[in-house]
């Protein structure tokens, strides 16, 4: 029995006999077409960095930003969606309130993340309501404990702790940059590079639309508050960045013409 275009995907509450809930996966699809986010858990904070696309040549540089802050202690960079990942920043933004209301400090990011997942996956489980189009890397510290951690949460309402992740269609090439980094002696200074040398690199100029680089951090620098990068560091980092890239662009020319000319 085909499950595609077979009634399966109408609702979010019907799973196909393969088992799938297409209404998810087209969710996840959404996400899988937007700007790339990046968050990489360093020895000293997190830094987030994202891939903003500039939908039109005539907005304002900084508007439609796509790294938001959640509490004191915590940020969020989203990819997918943006009406859909203001809702969720929304929700985290209150579940962090209630939470120091209720219990007098800040809100763990282990909590913080699982509750934001919650409410994402409760928007899979009714037939009149959709699932999220956006999904979300959530850097957190937790005051108590003094440690600070990276959380992502999926359309489908699951949310894993991570190292290194990526969202958005640059998900696998980032992966599989942030997998050669050590990101056990790794700092913050050093991974804003990184994450922006990344995004450079996969995006593609003769088919991706021009894009604005966004970088935060969370860390002893900001006073464990999650903030935006310093301008001056953000374009120093960037342009370090390129420079690394176009050095290494040149030594692939280099090698190829000395390969040909053998």
């Amino acid at each position: 029995m085909a499950s595609q275009g077979s009634g399966y995907d109408l609702s979010p509450t019907t799973f196909s006999p393969e088992g799938r809930i297409f209404q998810v996966e087209y969710a996840t699809k959404a996400v899988e077409n937007s700007g790339t986010a990046i968050g990489i858990r360093c020895v000293d904070g997190v830094v987030l960095g994202v891939e903003k696309v500039l939908l039109n040549r005539l907005l304002k540089p900084g508007s439609n930003k796509q790294l938001h802050t959640i509490g004191p202690h915590a940020g969020m960079a989203f990819s997918g969606w943006a009406p859909d990942a203001r809702q969720l920043i929304e929700r985290g933004r209150s579940e962090a309130e209630n939470y120091e209301d209720t219990y007098g400090t800040a809100i763990p990011p282990s909590v913080l993340a699982d509750r934001m997942a919650q409410y994402v996956h409760y928007f899979t489980l009714h037939g009149a309501l959709r699932p999220f189009g956006a999904g979300g890397i959530v850097a957190g510290y937790d005051p108590e404990l003094r440690e600070h951690s990276l959380h992502m949460i999926e359309p489908s309402g699951v949310q894993y702790r991570y190292f290194g992740t990526a969202l958005g269609k640059g998900r696998q090439g980032a992966k599989t940059e942030i997998e050669k980094l050590d990101l056990k002696t790794i700092t913050c200074r050093q991974a804003l590079k990184e994450v922006a040398k990344i995004i450079h690199t996969l995006h593609e100029p003769g088919k991706d639309k021009p894009f604005e680089l966004e970088l935060s951090w969370l860390c002893e620098e900001s006073g464990w508050e999650h903030k935006h990068v310093p301008t001056e560091l953000k374009v120093a980092v960037e342009e370090a960045a390129k420079s690394e890239i176009e050095e290494a662009e040149m030594e692939s020319d280099d090698e190829d013409e000395e390969e040909e000319g053998a």
